[in-house]
């Protein structure tokens, strides 16, 4: 039974649903997406609140920059580039056969710097805010006063008496984890199986306490939350629920439309852009949809994309059940190298925030995965890590299924002035002979499938 349904009900309702239980990979279009004027007015937020959030990362700037000497070239503000990758996207219309009209891009947040993975927007900004929010109360710092401040000793030991607790499958842990650190808290970080080895190795070289959990994702996040309610000091980041997590990821839509604007590429009525988001629970691919459609409105469509074997998202919007269904509840494993995205239950918060903005969801398998690593690095020199590459398939999928959805939204005739980005979630931080254990997956793969062989998957 998945909530109070039998499968096979389910699969009256969602005829997918038996694709997705095979552990097919699927491309659904979202019948709930309307015009962002239908739905923005009753959402409880706004782009005061992603403004609020841009603000609060400037302050700290100056902090960042002393204490993190990578980001001083940017002076502390953690943002990562927008790069062109044609010859990706000629390799992608190779092995899959299908042309893919307009331009293509990789928003590269696998090279942002103190975590190197887009987690480092929405983790490290909920440390910041609750550092800053402790220190204000305390009468500590004002908003005028130089940030650098929270570098010195004094401020160190202030925060050594309040602690930090989050569950994450490991970016998130490791965004959370290093600020943390940084800032003077105590850390714990509960850790899932899926997470990797190099993950928790890094974490406690940095001093954080990291906790071990023989299941996934969800049971880490519920034992981090009783951990930190039995404390008054300590607080939670609630990676299914929080706010403030969720306005750090929106930011990440301010700054793209600045770098769109230096690139000179265009978004409006004439020139579409569509964004390939990885997808776990949700937080950090739902606050960024949320921003992109504050700023370009219905000019920008949003694509989310799960692994095969741990669609929550997909699950949740498609039966409109969000996080009263699990992939469990229809016989999924949950099992996938794409440790980011191994979640089982997306976050209601953020599914019923957005579950009229986003166009679609589509599934990867992990060979697919380590196929287009391989291929990433070939042809565009570029290291990601497994779940940072499923945002590149993105526009074979919606190619492939084009004529409904670009007819639906009426840019099928302008599609080759269409921008894509692939949102790149992580991988400048994997371990080199880790990473290179994951190309020489990908390149087995390829050379085992053939290209006719991966356009069948």
């Amino acid at each position: 039974m998945a909530k109070n349904k039998s499968i096979e009900a389910w699969k009256q309702e969602c005829p997918l649903i038996q694709s997705i239980i095979n552990y097919d990979e699927v491309f659904w279009e979202n019948d709930a997406y309307t015009e962002v004027n239908r739905v923005i007015g009753s959402l409880p937020l706004g782009l005061n609140d992603v403004l609020e959030a841009e603000e609060r990362l400037k302050r700290f700037a100056p902090y960042i920059a002393e204490v993190f000497p990578a980001t001083n070239k940017n002076g502390g503000i953690i943002e990562s580039p927008l790069e062109q990758i044609p010859s990706m996207k000629r390799e992608l219309e190779n092995i899959y056969q299908t042309p893919i009209e307009g331009k293509m891009l990789l928003k590269a947040d696998n090279r942002l710097p103190i975590s190197g993975s887009v987690k480092a927007r929405g983790g490290i900004y909920e440390v910041l805010k609750r550092a800053e929010d402790l220190a204000i109360a305390a009468g500590i710092i004002n908003h005028s006063d130089d940030y650098r401040k929270f570098a010195s000793n004094d401020f160190k030991e202030f925060f050594s008496n309040y602690s930090v607790v989050c569950g994450s499958t490991g970016n998130l842990g490791l965004s959370i984890g290093i600020m943390s650190a940084m800032i003077g808290f105590k850390v714990t970080i509960h850790m899932s199986e899926d997470a990797k080895q190099w993950k928790k190795d890094l974490l406690r070289s940095k001093g954080v306490v990291v906790v071990e959990h023989a299941d996934d994702y969800s049971k880490a996040v519920e034992e981090g939350r009783k951990e930190s309610l039995a404390d008054p000091n300590s607080y939670f980041i609630d990676d299914e629920n929080s706010i403030t997590l969720f306005l750090g990821y929106a930011v990440a839509a301010i700054r793209l439309k600045e770098q769109l604007n230096e690139q000179g590429i265009t978004v409006n009525g004439d020139h579409p852009l569509f964004v390939y988001l990885p997808c776990g629970v949700g937080g950090g691919p739902g606050g960024i949809t949320f921003g992109l459609k504050l700023v370009f409105g219905d000019y920008v469509h949003c694509f989310f994309a799960e692994p095969t074997h741990s669609p929550c998202m997909l699950l949740g919007l498609m039966t409109k059940e969000h996080d009263q269904i699990s992939v469990r509840d229809f016989g999924l494993d949950n099992k996938t190298e794409a440790d980011g995205l191994a979640v089982g239950r997306a976050s209601g918060f953020v599914g019923k925030v957005i579950n009229e903005l986003i166009s679609g969801v589509y599934t990867v398998s992990d060979d697919q995965l380590f196929v287009l690593l391989s291929a990433l690095a070939d042809q565009e020199g570029m290291k990601l890590e497994p779940s940072a590459v499923a945002g590149i398939i993105g526009p074979v999928g919606l190619c492939k299924n084009q004529h409904h959805y670009l007819s639906k939204t009426n840019v099928i005739s302008i599609m080759k002035n269409a921008t894509h980005i692939a949102w790149s979630t992580g991988g400048n931080m994997v371990p080199d002979e880790v990473w290179q254990s994951y190309y020489e997956r990908g390149k087995r793969k390829y050379q085992e499938f053939g290209i006719d062989s991966v356009n069948k998957n």
